[in-house]
């Protein structure tokens, strides 16, 4: 049974939250309703949140879209300077902001660092690499030396941010990070569960600079603000599950308009003969049962070969058992609550249909009602089959399935046998054959050596999914990209393409595809 220990710290008071809402940009929605928020580890009330509505939706378009034509006049420097000073800021705030992380998601203290690592790094990354994604690059013209050639970026618009639960902050304030950068506006609505993570942000970047009408914020559901943001935005930004992303992506293709969603994953991890299986044991705690296992990339299928797999599963067990949960805001825990009732339903109904089912148990398997309403205890099934509901489906939650395989070949083969193709762990004798087996794996990142951790936050790369699990990307300069539209401005000097004087149209049009032809031997640009 893992370890626990009760609160060594208190939880911000409800005043705290109070004081926040008089601080950040929701005074403007006009809503008859409100939402009250808890504190995930107790079910206590922390504040409420107004319900925001399409109109609120209109107006905060209205002024988005005023506010960024200006906004995209700016020069690029200028415009990333701002996501310095929030740098600063949140170095400053951390502690506060990871406080709030902790009260609405139910975090343990490490996975609320991971958002504000993820925030840092990403405003460092496009603030000092802006300017070399957006400035105009000339390439080769038509003709070199008459033509000359430009390759702009132009802001898509107003970009429309859909915000997930789970990393509200990383996958919220790090993916408009970007789209501000390149001149945008964006209108957010946050998750209904987690809206202040977003919001106590949103407040330094005001602070640091951003035009208040540049970024606005509208809680509330899905089902009104979500379609009311889709129905106007220009670009959609989505983080969530696939069966909604699909909804989504045909809604957006009936505008014309693009979008980027990171979507669901069925991730898997193999382990071969060689590998140090007290250090894959170790990480594999943290692979599978990070933030309790609610991450688009966590761990959910290990393949392990045979002839080391009830070794690996000892270990990994041993160390499961040690992977201790509570409910305090500091970093003596190492596993959280899940956010919210139904996902307790969800994790407890995957595991007693394939305990019904004949799988084994090889730890936890149990809600957690003594440590904390929404509690439940890192999992490790074995003889998992096809007909049991965390076979194939995601999870979501602090649940692994350990699967015996012959050789590498089938392990390969099963990891790519899935719908998603988020992320990969692999974990092999040595790293050449790491990243051999990593190459071919059908999935948007992979892992040698670790779970999720260096994919994530190597932010030069791109992230995203293949198959079910998405499309675009975010990171590097595909994250940054996406929020633009790019225009080619074609110049023609001293000449055009008419036929120029002194020669008949039949001469010319000889002479020009032997002229384009010499554009072969030229240097290109």
């Amino acid at each position: 049974m893992p370890s626990e220990q009760r609160c060594t710290m208190p939880a911000p008071s409800a005043a705290t939250f109070d004081r926040l809402r008089s601080l950040v940009a929701i005074d403007d929605i006009d809503a008859r309703q409100s939402k009250v928020i808890e504190e995930v580890f107790t079910g206590k009330e922390l504040t409420t949140i107004p319900i925001g509505t399409a109109a609120d939706v209109d107006a905060a378009f209205a002024k988005a879209r005023k506010a960024q034509v200006e906004w995209a006049q700016r020069p690029i420097k200028e415009r990333a300077a701002i996501f310095a000073k929030f740098r600063d800021l949140l170095m400053k705030n951390r502690e506060f902001i990871m406080d709030v992380a902790q009260a609405e998601t139910g975090k343990v203290r490490a996975n609320a660092q991971e958002e504000i690592v993820s925030m840092l790094l990403n405003s460092r990354y496009y603030a000092q690499n802006a300017v070399e994604f957006l400035e105009p690059k000339q390439v080769q013209g038509l003709l070199p030396g008459l033509t000359k050639t430009v390759i702009r970026r132009q802001p898509k618009g107003v970009v429309g941010l859909i915000a997930p639960w789970n990393y509200p902050m990383a996958l919220s304030i790090s993916d408009a990070i970007p789209a501000l950068i390149a001149g945008n506006a964006v209108v957010v609505k946050p998750d209904s569960q987690t809206p202040y993570c977003v919001l106590a942000n949103v407040e330094l970047l005001y602070e640091a600079g951003l035009p208040r009408d540049l970024m606005a914020i509208v809680p509330g559901p899905g089902s009104v603000v979500g379609a009311a943001i889709v129905a106007q935005c220009d670009y959609l930004m989505f983080t969530g599950s696939t069966a909604t992303g699909l909804a989504l992506a045909e809604q957006c293709a009936a505008r014309l308009i693009g979008i980027s969603a990171e979507l669901g994953g069925k991730n898997p991890m193999i382990v071969t003969k060689g590998a140090n299986l007290d250090t894959v044991a170790e990480a594999a705690t943290r692979a599978c049962f990070s933030n309790a296992g609610q991450l688009c990339v966590s761990i959910e299928r290990i393949y392990v070969e045979d002839e080391i797999a009830d070794e690996f599963i000892r270990k990994f067990a041993d160390a499961t058992n040690n992977f201790s949960m509570g409910t305090s805001y500091d970093y003596v825990h190492k596993m959280s609550s899940l956010i919210s009732e139904d996902q307790v339903k969800t994790v407890s109904g995957h595991v007693d249909d394939a305990r019904a089912k004949g799988a084994t148990v090889i730890a936890g398997g149990n809600a957690r009602p003594d440590v904390g309403p929404r509690f439940y205890e890192p999992t490790i099934l074995t003889d998992v089959t096809e007909e049991m509901e965390c076979c194939r489906n995601e999870t979501f939650g602090p649940v692994v399935s350990i699967y015996r395989v012959a050789d590498v070949e089938e392990a390969i083969a099963k990891a790519n046998d899935t719908k998603y193709g988020l992320n990969a762990s692999v974990w092999a004798a040595n790293d050449a054959e790491g990243e051999a087996i990593a190459a071919r794996l059908r999935a948007g990142s992979v892992n040698v050596n670790e779970g999720y951790g260096p994919s994530m936050g190597s932010v030069a790369a791109p992230m995203g999914g293949m198959k079910e699990s998405g499309l675009g990307r975010r990171h590097g300069p595909d994250g940054i990209l996406k929020y633009t539209e790019p225009q080619t401005v074609a110049t023609s000097r001293v000449v055009n393409l008419g036929t120029p004087p002194g020669f008949s149209d039949e001469t010319w049009q000889k002479m020009l595809t032997p002229l384009l032809d010499v554009v072969k031997y030229l240097p290109g640009r």
